[in-house]
């Protein structure tokens, strides 16, 4: 007898009420629960205390968190020890090196209030961010102020760190000498190829608001003599001769006719047989599986006049329009991959 599998809800529920979940981490990680805990286990009172946080709903809220995989417990209630789970002590920990929270704080602070417009967008193509406001696109609203374009930066270093970490053990090296890093932003995928790859010479260029940040984080990581942090306009600029040029999170910010003028200067700038290596949220050919990417796509609606991110077709598409022989792709972490164009 055939049998029919039934038809269930719960993954309408799930996505339709995400909002709670990621609120709560969100929050989470902006009152420092988990940099708290990475100094040593606490009980739910002392966290209560030492978080200015109210009695009424601190065990809800921290076992929330529990049942999330975010925290450990001990006990329960009034007798409970509360820890971090692996993961959170190792990446939302302030005070360790590996912390990737500051994409999370961006998401709190600026990205959740503007996705509550994200209707508006879909009718009218424009962005819901602070340019909807008062006229100022994200890059110079972020620009005019330094401490949220730290708080841009480290967001971007965070949630790219891993990537990095992967393309710089993965990628052959062998045969390249010179990378330069295309909108490098804190100079994080220089320093990783550079910690990886000592024959390889790293450049990562950036505005010059950006590239004394970059410098700042060379100079703490103890590269400051190894890696060449360089100011300039990556539209305005020719970009520097180099064996690989890399991109991260960058071509997504743009359009199809920005991406174009991108690529056709990596072209120029790369060797024969160079590389051009662009680490994003590339979305699958059939766009149907990489459900992050087409997310961070919407995302820029929401953030750029005319970005979005792309597909494992367009990439081959745009790098051989560009002249271009040949591109593969390299799977990173998650849904992130390197899409490598050969000259």
């Amino acid at each position: 007898m055939e049998t029919t599998s039934q038809v269930d809800p719960s993954n309408i529920m799930q996505i339709g009420t995400g909002f709670f979940a990621s609120k709560t981490l969100l929050t989470a990680t902006k009152i420092g629960l988990f940099t708290l805990l990475g100094e040593r286990p606490r009980s739910g009172e002392d966290i209560q205390k030492e978080l200015g946080l109210h009695p009424r709903s601190l065990y809800d809220f921290l076992d929330a968190l529990v049942a999330l995989g975010f925290l450990n417990r001990k006990g329960i209630k009034e007798t409970s020890i509360y820890s971090n789970s692996a993961d959170s002590d190792l990446f939302l920990d302030k005070n360790k090196p590996s912390y990737m929270g500051g994409i999370l704080e961006m998401a709190n602070n600026r990205l959740y209030p503007f996705w509550n417009d994200l209707e508006t967008g879909l009718k009218t193509g424009l962005p819901q961010n602070e340019a909807k406001n008062n006229g100022k696109s994200l890059f110079d609203a972020i620009y005019a102020d330094p401490a949220r374009l730290r708080e841009f930066i480290r967001a971007m270093t965070g949630v790219q760190l891993g990537n990095f970490i992967a393309f710089a053990k993965q990628f052959d090296f062998t045969n390249y000498k010179t990378l330069c890093d295309i909108g490098g932003s804190g100079g994080a995928l220089s320093a990783q190829v550079t910690l990886n790859n000592e024959h390889v010479k790293c450049t990562t260029l950036d505005l010059p608001p950006v590239t004394s940040i970059a410098q700042e984080n060379m100079d703490a990581m103890g590269l400051g003599d190894k890696v060449n942090v360089v100011s300039g306009d990556f539209f305005a600029d020719k970009f520097p001769k180099a064996d690989i040029i890399t991109m991260g999170q960058i071509l997504h910010d743009w359009g199809t006719k920005d991406k174009k003028k991108l690529i056709a200067k990596a072209y120029e700038a790369l060797p024969k047989g160079g590389a051009f290596v662009v680490i994003e949220n590339i979305i699958d050919a059939d766009r149907s599986k990489n459900a992050f990417g087409l997310l961070m796509s919407l995302n820029m609606l929401i953030e750029t006049p005319e970005g979005y991110d792309f597909s494992t077709s367009d990439f081959d598409n745009l790098a051989k329009e560009a002249g271009f022989a040949e591109t593969r792709i390299m799977p990173l972490t998650g849904p992130s991959s390197a899409a490598i164009a050969i000259k």
